[in-house]
């Protein structure tokens, strides 16, 4: 059975040389092959993220939820999942998930599971982002819902059918990598009648080196 694991490498210096309001950078002098002089790395640190697939059965096919965002380092538009980061202290990943959904998507959910875990750039970040697939959906009042602001003041939340989001995705409509992602992971664990998926809490390989 093939699994990622922690491994550590000897870091003989690191320093914290930007510090912005959503993730710092950071160089490391660290040995890579022993005996050598160290190299240098210079990585994104990162408070981790997560992102939520709000999935409901329909008289045709499953749909899921895409909310539509403006992007400045791209300047594009993207379909996205309901995403956000985990910088609530306190807050465990799937409350977080929680909060986001309310807050991105006016919904919220009875069923929760762990869809799919990645790395969004392990070579140069330690942003590590959790998809979780929520099910039995429910509409948020309208007094009850969030206020958004900045660019998520303009969202715009679809419903999609699952196989029209899997082929936007093949025919590259589709550039959101959590929404490539948990898309795609949500086609193969449908198909799978939802055996693969996780507990909500299940174990995560995260970096050590996050914000």
């Amino acid at each position: 059975m093939i699994a990622d694991r922690h491994t550590s490498f000897p870091v003989t210096s690191h320093e914290r040389v930007w510090n912005g309001a959503v993730f710092d950078m950071d160089e490391d002098h660290v040995i890579v092959v022993e005996g050598q002089d160290p190299v240098v790395r210079h990585y994104v640190a990162h408070t981790g993220a997560v992102a939520i697939v709000a999935y409901r059965e329909t008289a045709g096919e499953p749909e899921i939820a895409l909310v539509s965002q403006y992007r400045h380092p791209v300047q594009a538009t993207l379909w996205e999942i309901p995403a956000g980061l985990l910088d609530v202290k306190g807050e465990t990943p799937v409350q977080a998930a929680q909060r986001e959904l309310w807050e991105e998507a006016d919904l919220t959910a009875d069923t929760w599971h762990t869809l799919v875990d990645y790395f969004t750039t392990p070579g140069a970040s330690t942003e590590s982002l959790r998809i979780f697939l929520a099910r039995d959906l429910r509409e948020v009042p309208r007094a009850d819902r969030f206020i958004r602001s900045d660019e998520e003041s303009a969202m715009e939340r679809i419903w999609v059918p699952l196989s029209e989001a899997v082929d936007a995705v093949h025919a590259g409509r589709l550039h959101n990598p959590s929404a490539v992602v948990g898309i795609l992971a949500t086609a193969s664990a449908y198909r799978q009648n939802w055996e693969c998926v996780r507990a909500p809490d299940a174990p995560w390989l995260r970096s050590p080196f996050g914000r």
